[in-house]
């Protein structure tokens, strides 16, 4: 028996816990937001529960692969793949409905990426894995297809990762109070900083890589709930505090995500 799968089960039971209570969180504020504005929260809110969704079997996994049950670890990281295969789907909602404004087309784009994770899944269990190694700190499955590999690297993972990019290129291009780009760009640093370490986890060969990707990721869901809502301290620091003149910014009730919509879902 390996201690240090304890530690690598208890760090991924930590990451479920704080994404699913940011997600709650999140849900909890909605009122504070413009109702063109709800969409991209609640793809938010959706985002951060498939990263809860995500760890609670791979922290039951490395408890299980503690206990040396292979056949059960085995079946725990299919089950893990799932909601894995669809995170990118909320996220692009996101991106795209925050730079046009529509929710139709969100979500035709969603559904495009919705059928590439279906596929991503087709091809991990037709081909099925190789694995467990289970060693000191972690148990490591490698994928048996490279067309499941290679799907989701391409389709899953650079699209939207290039498409945060694009968005933060946005970000800083636009003329805003210094606290709203804290509050737009930081939340997407925060959410890139845990989908590529998400992927580096599922790819991982090496224990001690498997480990890290999953601190980071942690750090990354810690980012998150910071970016949103800064302690007194940190809004000090940064010179971010909320004055009433950056509250109401062009007119909006909440700037975070409104100031991006305005005038482009055509509501009023």
């Amino acid at each position: 028996m390996n201690s240090g799968l304890l530690l690598n089960g208890t760090i991924c039971f930590a990451i479920t816990l704080s994404s699913l209570a940011f997600a709650w969180v999140l849900s909890r504020n909605k009122e504070r937001y413009k109702e063109n504005s709800k969409p991209a929260l609640f793809s938010l809110m959706v985002f951060w529960l498939i990263v809860g969704l995500t760890y609670l079997p791979t922290a039951v996994r490395m408890f299980i692969a503690y206990l040396g049950n292979q056949e059960m670890d085995a079946t725990l990281y299919f089950i893990t793949a799932i909601p894995f295969a669809f995170i990118p789907v909320p996220l692009v909602f996101f991106i795209i409905y925050v730079i046009t404004g529509s929710t139709r087309v969100g979500e035709y784009i969603a559904l495009i990426f919705t059928l590439i994770g279906a596929a991503y899944l087709a091809f991990l269990y037709s081909s099925g894995i190789v694995g467990p190694v289970v060693t000191e700190w972690g148990s490591i499955f490698m994928i048996n297809s490279d067309a499941a590999i290679n799907l989701y690297l391409m389709g899953l993972f650079v699209i939207p990762t290039s498409m945060i990019l694009g968005l933060l290129l946005l970000i800083f291009l636009q003329r805003m109070p210094k606290r709203i780009r804290y509050r737009t760009a930081l939340p997407l640093v925060a959410i890139s900083f845990v989908f590529d370490f998400m992927l580096t986890d599922m790819i991982a060969i090496v224990d001690v890589m498997q480990m890290f990707a999953r601190l980071f990721v942690l750090i990354g869901t810690v980012l998150a709930y910071l970016a949103y809502f800064p302690p007194i301290t940190i809004q000090e620091k940064l010179g971010i505090q909320e004055h009433m003149a950056d509250i109401h910014y062009n007119g909006q009730k909440d700037p975070n995500i409104d100031f991006f919509l305005k005038d482009k879902s055509g509501n009023p």
